[in-house]
């Protein structure tokens, strides 16, 4: 009888173990997925912010380049595209064409003296740059939370936990292949 009671001791005991381990384990994975989804917030964060900069930066614009809508409707496209992403890979090839359309309206600047010396123009361009530094930390401070994470559900014995628990891996903030490929820039005035 005592046999019988010292094996249903060690039974229980193992069982117990083994619930505590998978709980710990269970507890990591849901900390490291708060931490990517709170990493990938403060993305959202910073391109929402560049989102509200955005219109003020064009209505600044449009008041001394009014001929230039080429490059204010490409703008607010690309502006409305990020606004609608869904996917950090999404954000990505948005962000990607919106950083593309700024850096147009950059070059048109370059034909306004005036603009280029308006106060509010200078102060929303300040803004927009620290905006897009911030935006460049919060994707980094993502994408190494996002490694911290995989790296859990691809070893051992994560990828067990992982499994039963439903835990999949998380897709990285890329950059958009264009990203890659140099602006074509022309000075020409042939416009």
């Amino acid at each position: 009888m005592k046999k019988a009671w010292l094996g249903i001791g060690i039974v229980v005991a193992v069982i117990v173990i083994i619930g505590l381990m998978f709980m710990s384990s269970y507890n990591s994975f849901v900390n490291l997925e708060e931490n990517v989804d709170q990493s990938h917030a403060q993305i959202e964060n910073q391109l929402q912010r560049r989102l509200d900069l955005i219109p003020n930066l064009v209505n600044t614009v449009k008041g001394y380049a009014s001929h230039e809508k080429e490059v204010i409707v490409s703008i607010s496209d690309a502006r409305a595209r990020l606004a609608g992403a869904n996917t950090p890979q999404e954000e990505a090839t948005a962000n990607a064409e919106l950083s593309s359309a700024l850096s147009r309206l950059l070059v048109v600047v370059e034909n306004y003296p005036n603009l280029k010396a308006d106060q509010q123009f200078t102060q929303l361009m300040d803004e927009l740059a620290g905006t897009e530094n911030r935006i460049a930390v919060a994707r980094k401070d993502y994408n190494d939370q996002v490694a911290v994470f995989n790296k859990k559900v691809k070893r051992l014995p994560g990828s067990i936990i992982a499994g039963i628990a439903g835990f999949d891996e998380k897709e990285y903030f890329k950059a958009d292949p264009k990203a890659g490929e140099a602006p074509k820039v022309d000075f020409g005035g042939n416009g």
